[in-house]
C-alpha cells in the first residue's frame, strides 16, 4: 500500500508540474505514471506468467540434466509429494555446475545446482530447498519480482497491455534477468524463509538439524565469512550474500532443534 501511495503521490507531482514548465515534458511524465501504477499492481497471474518465461529462457541456456541422469532421480525421491506451495505447482530441475546454488521463483520453479548436491546429504538439500520455498510461500518472490519490474524494461510491456501478460522480448528477458539479479531479500526475508525451510523439513519427518548444518557447510565454503560468497550461480544472489550473519543462522537453527528434542546427527558423509 506504501507503494502505491507513493506512486500516485509521484503523478500528483507529475500533474502539479505541468503548470509550472512550458518546456516539461506532459504526456511522457504522465505515460510513465500510468506505467508506474500498472507495475505496482500486476496480478499474481501475470507475475507467474512473466516469470515463467524468464525461467524458460533460463532454462534453454542453461545445462539442465535429463531425467534419466542419477542426480535428477535422487532430486525427485527427495521431493517426493511436493507438488505445489501456496496453490502454485511447483517444477524442479537440476542444472549441471559446480556452483553451490538453489533458487525458486514466484511461477513454483525450482532449480538445483549439482554443486549443491555434492556438497550436502539429502536433508541438508531439502532444508535448502524448504529455504528457497520459503520465499515463494511468503511472498518474497513476488514482491522482489515487482521490484525488478519497475527498474526493467518489462515495465513497458506491462502498459501496453492492460491485463495480459506479454510476451517478452529477448532484450526485456535480458533487462528482466539483470534486474532480478540485482535484487535481494532483506535480512528480515531471509530470517522467516529460514524458519519456513526448518518446518519443512520437520513436517516432512526429517531431522531439522540439517538446516544448521548445512549453514555450516556453506560457511566452510566462504572460508568462515560471516556473509559468505561461495554460493553463487546463474540465479544472481548467492545463498549467503546479503543474509543474516551464518553464525547467527546457525544458532538459531541449532537452538530450535534441541528445543523440540532432536538430537544432531552423525557428520554427513558428503564433504
Amino acid at each position: 500500500m506504501k507503494t502505491l501511495k507513493n506512486l500516485f503521490l509521484i503523478a500528483a507531482v507529475s500533474l502539479a508540474a505541468m503548470s509550472c514548465s512550458s518546456t516539461f515534458d506532459s504526456s511522457r511524465a504522465l505515460v510513465g505514471g500510468v506505467k508506474a501504477l500498472q507495475a505496482a499492481s500486476i496480478s499474481d497471474a501475470d507475475i507467474q506468467a512473466y516469470v515463467a518465461q524468464y525461467v524458460k529462457a533460463l532454462d534453454a541456456q542453461s545445462p539442465v540434466l535429463p531425467d534419466s541422469d542419477p542426480y535428477v532421480i535422487r532430486l525427485k525421491k527427495l521431493t517426493a509429494g511436493l507438488t505445489s506451495v501456496d496453490g502454485i505447482p511447483l517444477n524442479f530441475k537440476v542444472y549441471k555446475t559446480n556452483d553451490v546454488n538453489a533458487f525458486a521463483c514466484a511461477d513454483g520453479s525450482v532449480r538445483v545446482y549439482t554443486g549443491l548436491m555434492d556438497l550436502m546429504d539429502d536433508n541438508e538439500v531439502l532444508g535448502v530447498i524448504g529455504h528457497e520455498i520459503g520465499h515463494v510461500a511468503l511472498k518474497h518472490s513476488k514482491k522482489q519480482f515487482k521490484h525488478a519490474l519497475m527498474t526493467s524494461a518489462l515495465m513497458d510491456a506491462v502498459a501496453s497491455t492492460g491485463n495480459v501478460a506479454a510476451a517478452l522480448t529477448d532484450s526485456q528477458l535480458g533487462a528482466l534477468g539483470e534486474a532480478i539479479s540485482g535484487a535481494q531479500f532483506s535480512q528480515k526475508q531471509e530470517s522467516q524463509a529460514d524458519d519456513y525451510g526448518y518446518n519443512f523439513i520437520k513436517a516432512a519427518g526429517k531431522n531439522p538439524w540439517a538446516m544448521a548444518m548445512a549453514f555450516e557447510k556453506l560457511q566452510s565454503l566462504s572460508g568462515g565469512s560471516t556473509a559468505g560468497n561461495a554460493a553463487s550461480g546463474g540465479s544472481g544472489a548467492s545463498l549467503l550474500a546479503s543474509h543474516p550473519s551464518t553464525e547467527s543462522r546457525i544458532a538459531n537453527m541449532s537452538k530450535r532443534a534441541a528445543a523440540d528434542g532432536f538430537k544432531r546427527p552423525a557428520k554427513s558423509s558428503k564433504k
